[in-house]
């Protein structure tokens, strides 16, 4: 009989160079013939952030990811981790990453256990099965550590992908929209795992969008848009200065006053009922608004505040409202 020892403390190991950012993007340019995909995009990721790169698609999220892994090159500017330049410093960058790619590329002929043994001799590692029952614990992969790869469903090579990122115990962990069809389980048993990896202090950079995904996770955002950053900030800097808040108002009779029409956010509720978004940009606001309906003679049933969130700030800057 075999007996695996979980450890009750994650033991990744901690990485911090004199305050160097995790990753330092400068003045990235990249194009495919006509195509311009990064248009000079800077930005920097300090060592412990859990930092979101959202943008529809099309915005160059990947390129910029696969500028970040090594994996592509910049037509100008550069990228470093920890220091190291991705392009001049390869081998050392390219060790301090994990990372998860979009699709599911997998060899069918190895089981998850000879995968992750395999992903370990990439960067030299020997005798690294106790770290890899480790991640494949953390993972819910134990069960299938000696299925074939081809044998496993979307989900579970999904997360071969996660624990093949971090067999090298890396300090800076990239997920490419990770959680991209699949299902609620492996959800939360990814983001539970990846958010203990950022408590102990482990850079996460995360592109998705599942906008509420990175609103709970993410502490900082950028958001690209054709290739350019477009809005960088904390997630609720950001969901306060762009989106203000929302004032639910249903009446029990009366009408909106006309002053009020131009608050409201969805149009098409001046035509169907009672019930009425209002854009407000601060609490002080509310006692305004009922003023001017208590002036018209409405009478309120309802009336609620509720914050904004990611999603209405991600649609206002793509829409091009400041």
């Amino acid at each position: 009989m075999r007996i695996r020892i979980v450890h009750s403390a994650f033991p990744l190991h901690k990485v911090s160079l004199a305050n160097m950012a995790a990753i330092q993007v400068n003045n990235v340019e990249k194009s495919y013939k006509a195509l311009k995909a990064l248009r000079g995009v800077s930005l920097s990721i300090e060592e412990g952030e859990f930092f979101g790169l959202l943008g529809p698609n099309g915005a160059g999220k990947t390129t910029l990811i696969s500028i970040i892994a090594g994996l592509n090159r910049a037509d100008a500017g550069n990228v470093t981790v920890h220091g190291h330049d991705t392009v001049t410093a390869y081998r050392q960058a390219r060790k301090l990453l994990g990372v998860v790619p979009q699709e599911l590329v997998f060899d069918p002929f190895f089981t998850v256990r000879e995968t992750l043994r395999m992903q370990s001799g990439y960067y030299g590692l020997k005798n690294n099965d106790a770290w890899i029952d480790e991640v494949m614990h953390h993972l819910d992969l134990t069960s299938k550590a000696d299925a074939n790869m081809r044998a496993l469903s979307g989900g579970m090579k999904r997360r071969v992908l996660v624990a093949q990122a971090l067999v090298h115990k890396p300090p800076v962990i990239v997920l490419d929209e990770p959680t991209a069809g699949v299902d609620v389980e492996l959800r939360q048993t990814l983001w539970k795992f990846i958010s203990r990896l950022n408590r102990d202090g482990h850079t996460v950079v995360l592109t998705t969008h599942y906008l509420e995904e990175a609103q709970a996770l993410c502490n900082r955002v950028a958001m690209l848009k054709a290739g350019q950053v477009v809005a960088l900030d904390t997630t609720a800097s950001l969901i306060r200065r762009i989106s203000g808040s929302q004032l639910i108002v249903q009446l029990a009779s009366g009408t909106l006053p006309d002053a009020l029409k131009p608050l409201v956010s969805h149009p098409e509720e001046l035509l169907t009922g009672r019930k009425y978004t209002l854009r407000i940009n601060d609490h002080s606001e509310v006692e305004p608004v009922l003023a001017a309906l208590r002036q018209s003679g409405a009478v309120v049933e309802d009336l609620h505040l509720q914050q904004a969130d990611l999603e209405d700030v991600f649609i206002q800057i793509m829409e091009g409202e400041k």
